[in-house]
């Protein structure tokens, strides 16, 4: 399989996005992001265009005439085949986020099972995902490609980077293709160490002053996240709520007894 690069920045002819499109696509699929003809990918092009992935078709299959040019009302401009069903969605998240030039829709098994359970990933447990992303919230069910579901994302999207679409997926988005690749594989990989922490038995949170250096470290290296200004995220040591306690079932029985006992002692 052969790895092309994707080069930082927006500014490039529409030849480069859609090559950078069909790059992106061979990324999402071959790294299992996306299975069959799920997901979809789309880059600003200027004010009034996109450029995005067609519908129905596999996004590790792409080749540069694939992908289609539509306004910023989802109407097709230039392409022969349909756009992406739930480009409402990116077309959502251009007009919320002018910062934004590029959205990646995807199905990472990992993510996508917290987004199933409804579990946000917000704990601050991994540093580099506090200075990335902050945490990642869980929109509520919506049904893909219609507008309930850009209802539900809309009041998260200018605070968040990427999200949870519970029983759904993972998008992400960025300034320009290669942020929005990134942070659709930082949302897996966080998810996966979550997960072995649980599996574990055990989170150990950064506490509040830990994700204060943090966010003070991110502003010097010139990051900025929209999530950096949410409130409550990510979830701190002192925020997190009480500690996890894990018990036999001889210890169990024996404090259930305890308890009969006391009740009946007060009678």
């Amino acid at each position: 399989m052969i790895w092309e690069s994707i080069s930082p920045g927006h500014q490039k002819t529409e030849e480069e996005h859609r090559r950078d499109l069909c790059t992106a696509g061979r990324w999402i699929h071959g790294r299992h992001f996306v299975a069959a003809t799920d997901g979809n990918i789309s880059i600003r092009l200027d004010r009034e265009r996109i450029l995005t992935t067609p519908t129905a078709m596999s996004k590790g299959l792409m080749t540069a005439d694939d992908p289609v040019i539509t306004d910023m009302q989802g109407k097709r401009l230039a392409g022969r085949r349909q756009p992406s069903s739930e480009l409402g969605m990116h077309i959502l998240i251009y007009c919320r986020r002018p910062d934004v030039h590029a959205v990646c829709h995807a199905h990472p098994p990992i993510a996508t099972g917290y987004a199933a359970a409804g579990i946000p990933l917000n704990k601050a447990i991994v540093s580099e995902v506090v200075l990335s992303l902050g945490c990642i919230p869980v929109a509520p069910y919506a049904t893909p490609g219609t507008p309930e579901l850009t209802e539900v994302l809309e009041p998260l999207v200018q605070h968040y980077d990427a999200l949870l679409m519970a029983n759904h997926g993972v998008v992400t988005y960025g300034p320009d293709l290669l942020t929005a690749f990134f942070r659709m594989e930082t949302v897996e990989h966080f998810a996966q160490v979550s997960l072995v922490t649980e599996l574990l038995g055990k989170q150990t949170l950064l506490s509040g002053r830990d994700v204060e250096k943090l966010l003070a470290a991110r502003v010097r290296y010139g990051s900025t996240t929209a999530s950096q200004v949410a409130p409550g995220c990510p979830v701190t040591s002192e925020t997190g709520g009480p500690e996890r306690v894990s018990l036999t079932r001889q210890e169990l029985e024996a404090l259930i007894e305890e308890a009969l006992r006391s009740d009946r002692s007060r009678r």
